[in-house]
């Protein structure tokens, strides 16, 4: 299984396996003057469900945006979770 990489360029974390693709998408703004973070997306292909993909994403989009100092929001039921 490959590692977490982040594309900040496509505003996601993806993992790579066997051809397929898991992501988490975000998108940055400003709450007020606080710049923020909104999780919104998560996707594993059906193939690879329920093998813990969509937790190292969130995990590792997470410890990301609190190095970076964003405001954490998620829109994602399941990113949300991790919020909480």
């Amino acid at each position: 299984m490959t590692d977490v990489q982040h594309l900040p360029d496509e505003h996601r974390f993806v993992i790579l396996h066997e051809g397929s693709e898991a992501l988490l998408a975000y998108r940055l703004f400003n709450n007020g003057e606080k710049p923020a973070i909104d999780f919104n997306s998560t996707f594993v292909p059906p193939e690879f469900r329920g093998k813990g993909l969509a937790e190292k994403l969130v995990r590792a989009g997470l410890k990301w945006a609190k190095e970076q100092g964003y405001e954490l929001n998620a829109s994602c039921w399941y990113a949300a979770k991790f919020i909480r």
